[in-house]
């Protein structure tokens, strides 16, 4: 192991069955280290198809929190995943922030004619990897035509990202059908690091969110005769890895704005938030190491963005989240509540509970007692939100997105 490696990160494995969000318990994962090849750990999956959190060697944290230090701020390590009845997978460069907690998953397709196996080799996170820049944008777009795909008088948050993995012009690359929310945290996760002060992460994660759904009103690409929404080339867009690791970190973040985004007065369109990483390329927008040093300093997330993109601009929130069966009423349920949102919470849980065993099955009476704070708090666990056991914001959309997809897969 790299004598360098003096701190310490976690990093979890979550095996499902394929690209849906079935689990699969008692799978067997190995963890070894790619410059020896030498296995740091031999685990099994619980009923939840999850593993318990590693605990591994990773780079002094200084490398990751401070610009201009020298030398890969984050460690890497393969993954091989077995099942019975379940193909092989091998994933390379899963990566491990110190002090923070790392969740890989992990897609196993079943044995046989039809089914194969995509092993991964995960690129260089953003920030380490080579450097791209974007040519400068305008931030606010014309739109499209009365006759395209924009109806509403307001951006909502789609259902689906639709990913194209390479240049535009390039017709072999693969479009990849992502959820939205499971896209941020993609690529927040891409472009900058766990261990940033909160109020950097946050301004990042809008910044991305607003370049994103610039990209969905305005149908950038859809207008130019494209059939997906963004590339994941970083000289047009933004960092997105198929299968990357994602950070417990970024994700509760991103859980909390996702229907956030950075807008100004008089248009009607999410700002277009271009952001370089400021070290080894310069812009017009955000430095995300700027960010991290203003962070730093005490500085909140939209102080931040208006260093970067202008006094006037505010943060707005989109009032419709496409895909999702109720829309988030506003009030946080937790002990004590009544009515038709607790209800329909309990409903839904015992519906993912048939997935996953570990969430116990509660009556769906509209009271929320301590068997719902119990079924809530073991759900909060498994899908890496805060224990609180309330439902507030951000966990009344997670419950949502898994029951939906847990739904389409049945």
């Amino acid at each position: 192991m790299n004598p360098t490696y003096v701190d310490k990160g976690e990093l979890q494995i979550f095996v499902t069955e394929g690209e849906n969000p079935v689990p699969i318990p008692g799978a067997r994962v190995r963890v070894s280290d790619p410059s020896s090849g030498q296995i740091v750990a031999e685990v099994s999956t619980d009923a939840s198809g999850q593993t318990p959190f590693l605990e591994l060697p990773a780079p002094p944290i200084e490398l990751s929190v401070a610009e201009g230090e020298v030398g890969r701020p984050y460690a890497v390590y393969n993954v091989t995943i077995s099942a019975e009845g379940r193909q092989t997978l091998h994933i390379g460069g899963a990566e491990v922030l110190p002090t923070g907690r790392s969740i890989q998953r992990a897609a196993l397709p079943p044995e046989g004619p039809g089914f194969n196996v995509r092993n991964l080799l995960l690129p260089p996170h953003a920030l380490w990897g080579e450097p791209s820049s974007r040519e400068p944008e305008a931030e606010v777009k014309p739109l499209p035509a009365p006759e395209g795909l924009v109806v509403l008088p307001e951006p909502v948050i789609p259902e689906y990202i639709v990913v194209h993995a390479g240049r535009p012009e390039d017709a072999s690359a693969p479009n990849y059908w992502v959820r939205f929310k499971d896209y941020i945290k993609n690529v927040a996760c891409s472009e900058i690091y766990s261990t940033w002060k909160t109020e950097a992460i946050k301004a990042n994660v809008l910044a991305i969110i607003s370049f994103t759904l610039n990209r969905v009103y305005t149908e950038w690409y859809r207008g130019k005769g494209y059939d997906f929404t963004v590339t994941n080339s970083t000289a047009f867009d933004q960092s997105f890895s198929y299968g990357r690791t994602i950070f417990e970190e970024i994700g509760v973040v991103v859980d909390d704005l996702f229907t956030t985004y950075v807008t100004k007065e008089g248009i009607a369109q999410p700002l277009f938030t271009q952001y370089c990483d400021g070290r080894r390329v310069q812009c017009g927008g955000l430095s995300q190491w700027g960010s991290q040093a203003l962070g730093e300093q005490g500085w909140d997330a939209v102080s931040i963005l208006r260093k970067y993109y202008g006094s006037e601009i505010y943060l707005k929130s989109a009032e419709k989240v496409e895909g999702v069966p109720i829309s988030y009423g506003g009030e946080v349920l937790s002990l004590g509540s009544e009515g038709e949102a607790v209800r329909t919470i309990q409903g839904q849980l015992n519906y993912i509970s048939a997935k996953f065993p570990a969430i116990p099955k509660i009556p769906a009476d509209g009271v929320y007692g301590p068997a719902t704070q119990e079924a809530v708090t073991v759900f909060q666990q498994v899908f890496h939100l805060p224990q609180t056991g309330s439902v507030d914001f951000a966990c009344w959309y997670e419950i949502s997105n898994v029951f939906v997809a847990v739904t389409e897969m049945a």
